[in-house]
C-alpha cells in the first residue's frame, strides 16, 4: 500500500500554509469569545428562573464543556513497545486498515502518548533518533502511520500547533521550536497539551 512519507520540514510547511489561509484564520479568530445573546422579551425575569442569570444557554454550556474534555486515551490499541518504537514506521502501516478519521485534538492526544512513551528528541531535521524517540512533528506523523488520523488531520493538527505557538509568542515553525536550545521534553508535552485544549474548545 503506497503512502506519502513527509519530512519534518514538509509537515511544518504544509501546516504553516494552512495556518496562513484566510479560511483558517476565520476558524480560529474569535473562537474563545461568546456571541451575544438575542434580546429577551420585555419584562422582569422571574427570581426563581435561574436560567435568566446565565449569559449563554444551558445547552451551549454543556456542549462547550464536552468539547473541552481531553481526547480519551487509546485503551483498546496500546502503542507498540520499545522495539516497535525503533522499527521503521512503515512496519506499522497495517494498523491503519479499517480505522476512521479523528479530530485534530484526538490525533494530538495520540501524538502526545508517543512522546510520553517512546520519548522526545530534538536532533535537527530528524523525525526520530536511534532509540525511537520522536520530535513533535515525528510524533504526529507516527500517530498517522499507526492509524490515528489522515494526512489531512495531521495538517490541521499542525496548524493548531502553529496557532498555539503564535499565541505563546513564537513566530517560527514547529521544527525550529522543537530544536531550540534549552527545549525539554516537558516543554514539548506542555505545548501539545495546550494545543489539545485550544483545538477541543473550538470543537476540533
Amino acid at each position: 500500500m503506497a503512502t506519502t512519507v513527509l519530512t519534518p520540514d514538509q509537515l511544518d510547511g504544509q501546516a504553516a500554509r494552512l495556518h496562513d489561509t484566510q479560511a483558517w484564520q476565520q476558524i480560529v479568530t474569535g473562537w474563545e469569545h461568546t456571541a451575544a445573546e438575542p434580546a429577551s422579551a420585555p419584562g422582569p425575569a422571574r427570581p426563581s428562573d435561574w436560567r435568566g442569570l446565565l449569559s449563554v444557554p444551558v445547552d451551549r454550556l454543556i456542549d462547550d464543556t464536552l468539547r473541552a474534555l481531553p481526547a480519551p486515551p487509546p485503551h483498546e490499541r496500546p502503542l507498540p513497545g520499545r522495539l516497535g518504537a525503533m522499527l521503521p514506521d512503515r512496519v506499522h502501516l497495517w494498523r491503519r486498515v479499517g480505522q476512521s478519521d479523528l479530530r485534530p485534538s484526538a490525533h494530538l492526544g495520540y501524538a502526545r502518548q508517543i512522546l510520553a512513551e517512546w520519548g522526545w528528541q530534538n536532533t535537527p531535521y530528524r523525525l526520530r533518533n536511534a532509540r525511537g524517540a520522536r520530535c513533535v512533528c515525528g510524533a504526529m506523523l507516527s500517530a498517522h502511520r499507526l492509524g490515528y488520523g489522515s494526512l489531512d488531520t495531521v495538517d490541521r493538527a499542525g496548524a493548531w500547533l502553529i496557532t498555539e505557538l503564535r499565541a505563546q509568542g513564537w513566530p517560527g515553525l514547529i521544527g525550529p521550536w522543537n530544536r531550540h536550545p534549552g527545549r525539554t521534553a516537558a516543554d514539548a508535552l506542555a505545548l501539545v497539551d495546550a494545543t489539545i485544549r485550544r483545538a477541543s474548545l473550538a470543537g476540533q
